[in-house]
């Protein structure tokens, strides 16, 4: 009658310890240290400390608070820290405290700056429109609160001003109603009525600006913080003779933004009339083919 204890020698085979890391046994280094730290059965339940310990790092990569698995039965692994001692623990808490603050506090000294940056400009455009002498004369008898409130708003409402894309609904307008201006058709730039009652005619599709990209918002951003400077100049050099500092920069920041956006506006035209009339050349396979114009 055969017996079902198996012979000893699977039995020695069935206990004996192999890392799952290293594949080395316990016969090839009988000093290491073995761990079972997860439900796995046979043979894949042992692991070298050492191994599991290097294996451990490259899934944490510095974290220790990142949970780890076995990657074969997707048991947690149960680590287990030495206690700290009183001090550690204040440490500890300590660090964790200022992890908490420091985000809030550097989101506050970057606000302060931008706030204080501000009130410089406005403070700036201030003199610069009134006059060196006559801006500091008009601040220091301002009430203090004032001008903390309403020095900031200046650069504010510049880069507001800035955003309004008011060229884009005047050109859509004059596009509708320049059929009845032949003279503003022959300066601004139209789509012909030849050209337009061809078979092929259509409506391009224009360039559009897209998301406020780097180019762009730095380009408003430019823009809007010179409008003081631009609309003094021309404030000055168009109407010197008002004595108003404040009716010469308004009357000179019209007339920049009025230019600004003629020339926008007859730059958006003329693509859009170059959209319109283009044609698609023919294929020539000798050297003599004609060139177009780019």
């Amino acid at each position: 009658m055969a017996s079902d204890v198996p012979p000893p020698d699977s039995m020695a085979v069935a206990d004996r310890r192999s890392c799952w890391v290293c594949f080395a046994t316990e016969d090839d280094d009988p000093y290491c240290k073995w761990v079972q730290p997860c439900r796995c059965k046979g043979t894949t339940k042992w692991v070298h400390t050492a191994c599991l310990q290097r294996w451990f790092d490259e899934k944490q990569h510095g974290n220790p608070t990142v949970q780890v698995y076995c990657p074969q039965c997707n048991t947690e692994y149960m680590i287990r820290y030495p206690a700290f001692g009183y001090v550690l623990v204040l440490i500890d808490k300590g660090w964790k405290f200022v992890d908490k603050v420091c985000p809030m506090l550097t989101g506050s000294f970057v606000v302060g700056s931008l706030y204080w940056t501000a009130v410089t400009f406005g403070a700036v455009s201030v003199m610069q429109v009134m006059g060196h002498k006559r801006g500091l004369e008009i601040m220091e008898q301002a009430d203090p609160l004032f001008l903390l409130v309403g020095l900031p708003t200046i650069p504010f409402a510049l880069l507001l001003s800035e955003m309004i894309q008011w060229e884009d609904r005047v050109l859509a307008t004059w596009r509708k109603q320049s059929q009845k201006w032949w003279i503003i058709r022959k300066l601004f730039g139209a789509i012909t009525d030849e050209y337009r009652s061809h078979a092929v005619f259509r409506e391009p599709t224009e360039p559009n600006n897209g998301p406020m990209n780097v180019q762009r918002t730095t380009r408003v951003l430019c823009s809007a913080l010179m409008m003081p400077t631009f609309a003094t100049a021309c404030g000055n050099y168009l109407f010197g003779r008002i004595n108003s500092p404040v009716k010469r920069t308004l009357f000179g920041g019209c007339v920049f933004l009025l230019l600004r956006g003629l020339l926008k506006m007859y730059y958006k035209q003329q693509q859009y009339v170059r959209l319109a009339s283009r044609e698609i050349a023919n294929y020539y396979e000798d050297e003599e083919a004609p060139t177009f114009p780019l």
